[in-house]
């Protein structure tokens, strides 16, 4: 196929995973992946640290608490996901079976040094079943740094695939105007935002990114309740009295107008489907190109470092595989 000249549908899923429960997680997303490809999708989107859930506990447990977050580390170690490994084997295979692409959000083990401390990374998978590559977040926000470590521009990167330029950012990193710019630059068409911020503030950040991007901009976040956390973790009873819905969701597809395609939607597991017609990407160049004709290189450089810094040096390049 040409780039830019079919119509293919995308989907983008708004669930709960099974909470720190790696196994159970990635075979509930093997299952929305199937589901999403027979309902024609040929990419489909999960939401950050699907696999096994975003460690909402940051946002409600004082550092102080080791007795209750030195449990959760090590849970969260335990189910992490290794890339390559058991659990990227299995959703490649997924992916070739059902002939779709895959973005989806893991909490990644740095398998390469020491083991025991951890990315939020986003992991893209072609639809012959291959890792295209990962992306590690470049800067936690808040909370999140006691749990997740820094990536760097080794992992920042957009793919060139026979659907277009799918790239992407997690979460406020998309808030990040360089990160944007590097995504931009690269002729990104097709740009996933996996997050955990459901706001109304988020949702009108993506549809200015859409624009200035001018590209296609998939919104994916976790639409998670109380009762999706089980009893036995005792953070749960420090959540507010009464409160029902840990994450509301709020994902969506927006057009490179800044319109809603699909979506947003709330308070509901769903998988949303939309239309990417990629003719609107050059379109929307047409008066604003951000990477182009509005440039201007004459008075501002701009280069992203995509050396890695391993903390480990090592001879042997790790290969991606499936």
């Amino acid at each position: 196929m040409d780039k830019g000249t079919q119509a293919f549908q995308v989907a983008v899923v708004q669930a709960a995973p099974v909470f720190l429960d790696r196994k159970a997680t990635t075979e509930k997303a093997r299952d929305l992946i199937a589901q999403a490809a027979r309902n024609g999708a040929r990419l489909v989107v999960l939401p950050e640290a699907f696999i096994p859930g975003y460690p909402d506990w940051v946002w409600v447990v004082p550092n102080s608490r080791s007795d209750i977050l030195d449990g959760l580390y090590t849970e969260l170690i335990e189910n992490a996901v290794t890339i390559p490994g058991e659990t990227t084997d299995l959703l490649c295979r997924t992916a070739k079976q059902f002939k779709i692409h895959v973005a989806i959000g893991v909490n990644e083990r740095n398998t390469e040094a020491s083991g025991a401390s951890l990315y939020n990374s986003l992991l893209f998978i072609d639809d012959q079943g291959k890792i295209m590559g990962r992306h590690r977040k470049l800067v936690p926000t808040g909370g999140e740094r006691l749990v997740w470590a820094q990536g760097d521009g080794s992992t920042l990167y957009a793919f060139d695939t026979p659907l277009g330029k799918l790239g992407g950012l997690i979460c406020w990193e998309n808030y990040m105007p360089l990160a944007r710019n590097a995504m931009y630059a690269w002729g990104t068409q097709i740009h996933a935002a996996p997050t955990w911020d459901s706001s109304d503030g988020w949702l009108l950040s993506l549809r200015h990114i859409a624009r200035e991007g001018g590209m296609f901009v998939i919104g994916c976040c976790t639409a998670m309740q109380m009762r999706d956390i089980p009893d036995r973790y005792a953070f749960k009873a420090l959540y507010p009295e009464g409160k029902e819905w840990i994450n509301r969701g709020n994902s969506c597809v927006i057009n490179p107008r800044g319109e809603f395609i699909s979506g947003p939607v709330e308070k509901k597991e769903e998988i949303l489907y939309a239309e990417i017609d990629l003719k609107l990407v050059p379109a929307s160049k047409r008066m604003f190109d951000v990477a182009g004709h509005y440039a201007r290189p004459d008075v501002f450089k701009f280069a992203v470092n995509q050396e890695p810094n391993p903390i480990l040096q090592s001879p042997h390049e790790n290969q991606f595989s499936c």
